[in-house]
């Protein structure tokens, strides 16, 4: 293999398989590595059409299956790792590609940096060949971060992509772990090849500060993605792929992935159906994506794509979807699916299947294929793990309902209007009455069914259009005149937002047999309690600390949500990690420092906000519940053609479970809308696997 060229070129690629080791103790060899790297060289080289020149790969098979020899250069010793990492970062310039892709052992070792970690934390790293050498050492994590660093402020766009773990174990059948004996108290070199170790030091403690990813060793930017075989203390498998030649779990459906794409797709789209094929086979390893997972694949292009809710099997006509009941889900709810690759929802021809949830457990659901005769039709493509799913409308117990009120007496009282805009208020209305139509989420109340409405719509006394529940709703944006062209069709999308935001503030789950082993409060600037932890309240600017501490005696799988005064929903970093979930450990006890302020605009001077915790014991997907700021990318409407009849008002009458309502709806049409079913019967032990906690405070001015 030749060395780097000088040719100009957009795209470099530093791969490095490892299947053979000089003996030690600690790492087995394996069988798989290599091979996993010569079919990612090919995919550059023969799909992605990359200069030769341009790709260096560092290898080292297993001799007792390979008499292939490998000059000394290009063998994957530390030193040649280091040295071909420097090649790259000299050569790219900004704006280039830079892909690093590792198969091989990850391990963990006693810290040789005593000045960054306490004692009991370790150094987690890549496993060069000669770590069996009197002299091997790791490459480590605080020196992949300084070498992944140097790239990205370079201005190099970066994918990290690790077929390994960090974790022990051992060869279960034709199923290798890629992980060493345990932790390395072997006592080795302290100097680092060809590293300042002030560098090395500055380095991570600015990376471990308020970046710390869980992953630390990489840095925290949008011009990385790093794709890893498992999360920390997790297995990474290598197998006999369909029993004959082996491949890291990791590598064998990420290319199989990539070979049937006649298209880009995105980072995120990858990692899902990835995650739903390894997941079937090792449920003990699940993948890691960070960074920027709308970059399309080896490409510098973004494909935004809506949160879903995910395809993670199929057999037969049964479909496994990625949610449940902590994320709301109710028996009869039913989603569309559609291709891997889809990146517009927009158009219902794109649809594969129609599917109906009859099984829900707490983080997962069985659906079934609904065909012509049973509400659906055909088939129209390939079900395939990793397939996104958008619900098609909310299901009709949890609609919404409006009143529209066009009573308001001319005056000059407060609740009247002036004679002007009385004689203008069913005009206006009607406007909203007909944006109002097959909308999904809110339905209007006729005054002769004596029917509660959620919320009730009116004209206030500045000719704008008033959204009540019980009391006027603030914080609502501008306000929407009745003369505005657009001010009907904007009080419907407000309204559905509403529709969205209020449902998950109304789930409630506080009763499950998790509560007491989830520890979560809010703490002043000083890490103390508040006197009233009932009736917190923070001047803009004063800070704040969240406290989650995780008792049960197994891990948790946690996210928190911000329900924001703006009417948004958003991720709250854990760890400076926005990841689908957070893996809180067995007694871990985590802080996340909070500076709460005022939205800009409008004036604000005081308003509430509230901070939801879910933790789940199984794998859990909450980024689909988030939501812009109101009037902000709203979305799509679903469609809801079906007849309000007595038991829509029948609310309250069975387990309803509003969190249905978040769920986007972006291009959920149907040729022929399915009835909803009314069915909301639960099972009572998946409610024992999640959980809801809160905590709510105000933000006030500072004066």
């Amino acid at each position: 293999m030749p060395n780097l060229s000088e040719q100009k070129n957009n795209f470099y690629a530093l791969l490095i398989g490892i299947d053979g080791y000089i003996p030690n103790p600690m790492y087995k060899n394996l069988k798989g590595c290599v091979r996993d790297i010569n079919l990612v060289g090919d995919y550059f080289l023969k799909t992605l059409k990359i200069s030769s020149e341009q790709i260096v790969k560092l290898i080292s098979p297993n001799p007792d299956i390979s008499d292939l020899s490998i000059t000394p250069d290009l063998l994957p010793t530390c030193e040649n790792i280091v040295g071909k990492f420097h090649a790259i970062t000299e050569l790219a310039q900004a704006g280039e590609q830079v892909c690093i892709y590792y198969s091989g052992h990850g391990g963990r070792a006693t810290t040789i940096y005593p000045e960054l970690k306490d004692t009991d934390q370790l150094d987690e790293g890549i496993v060069p060949m000669d770590i069996g050498d009197e002299d091997g050492r790791y490459l480590r994590d605080v020196e992949l971060a300084t070498l992944l660093k140097r790239m990205t402020d370079k201005g190099l766009i970066v994918t990290v992509i690790l077929d390994s773990c960090h974790s022990g174990g051992a060869t279960r059948g034709d199923a290798a772990i890629r992980g060493g004996e345990g932790i390395d108290t072997v006592s080795r070199s302290a100097e680092s090849l060809g590293f300042d170790r002030q560098e090395l030091i500055n380095n991570w403690k600015a990376l471990t500060s308020e970046n710390y990813s869980g992953v630390s060793w990489v840095p925290q930017t949008k011009n990385y993605v790093l794709l890893a075989a498992c999360r920390p203390n997790e297995f990474a498998y290598e197998y006999a792929v369909n029993g004959t030649e082996r491949h890291g779990a990791l590598t064998y459906w990420l290319m199989d992935t990539l070979a049937t794409r006649n298209t880009g797709i995105s980072f995120s789209a990858l990692y899902h159906r990835i995650c739903a094929q390894i997941q079937s086979k090792f449920p003990q390893q699940l993948p890691m994506l960070l960074g920027d997972g709308n970059r399309s694949v080896f490409g510098s292009d973004r494909i935004l794509t809506p949160y879903s809710v995910n395809v993670m099997s199929v057999n037969g006509n049964q479909i496994t979807l990625d949610a449940g009941l902590a994320q709301g889900l109710s028996l009869g709810t039913r989603f569309a699916i559609y291709p891997l690759s889809t990146t517009d929802f927009s158009n219902p021809q794109q649809q594969i299947a129609l599917v109906e949830l009859e099984d829900i457990q707490a983080s997962q659901s069985i659906a079934k294929v609904l065909l012509p005769e049973t509400g659906g039709f055909q088939i129209r493509g390939n079900i395939e793990p990793g397939c996104p799913t958008i619900l098609v409308s909310a299901p009709v117990e949890l609609v919404r309902r409006v009143r529209l009120f066009n009573q308001k007496q001319a005056g000059i009282l407060e609740n009247e209007l002036p004679p002007e805009l009385a004689n203008k208020q069913t005009e206006a209305l009607e406007i909203v009455r007909q944006a109002l139509i097959g909308n999904g989420w809110v339905l209007e109340v006729q005054p002769e069914n004596h029917q509660e409405a959620d919320y009730q719509v009116a004209v206030g006394r500045n000719g704008e259009y008033e959204i009540c529940s019980g009391t006027p709703l603030k914080n609502l944006g501008l306000p929407l005149k009745i003369n505005d062209p657009n001010g009907g069709t904007t009080v419907v999308k407000r309204l559905v937002h509403l529709a969205k935001y209020q449902a998950i503030q109304s789930l409630d789950n506080s009763n499950s047999k998790l509560e007491q082993k989830i520890e979560m409060e809010l703490l002043d600037g000083n890490k103390q309690p508040f006197a009233n932890p009932d009736q917190i309240i923070l001047k803009e600017g004063e800070s704040a600390c969240l406290r989650v501490k995780n008792n049960s005696g197994q891990p948790l799988n946690i996210v928190i949500l911000d329900l924001e005064p703006t009417w948004a929903i958003s991720q709250i970093p854990i760890n400076g990690s926005e990841d689908v979930f957070y893996p809180l450990e067995n007694q871990e006890d985590i802080e996340i420092d909070l500076e709460p302020g005022l939205p800009n605009g409008l004036n604000y001077k005081q308003v509430n906000e509230t901070l939801k915790l879910f933790a789940t014991r199984g794998l859990a997907n909450f980024q689909w519940l988030t939501l812009p700021a109101l009037d902000q990318d709203l979305g799509s409407k679903g469609d809801l053609n079906v007849l309000l009849d007595e038991k829509l008002a029948t609310k309250g009458e069975g387990n309803i479970n509003p969190m249905n309502e978040l769920f986007s709806t972006i291009g959920a049409d149907v040729d022929h809308p399915p009835l909803i079913s009314r069915s909301m019967r639960y099972k009572p032990d998946p409610n024992a696997e999640w959980l809801t906690k809160e905590v709510r405070f105000t933000i006030t001015q500072n004066l």
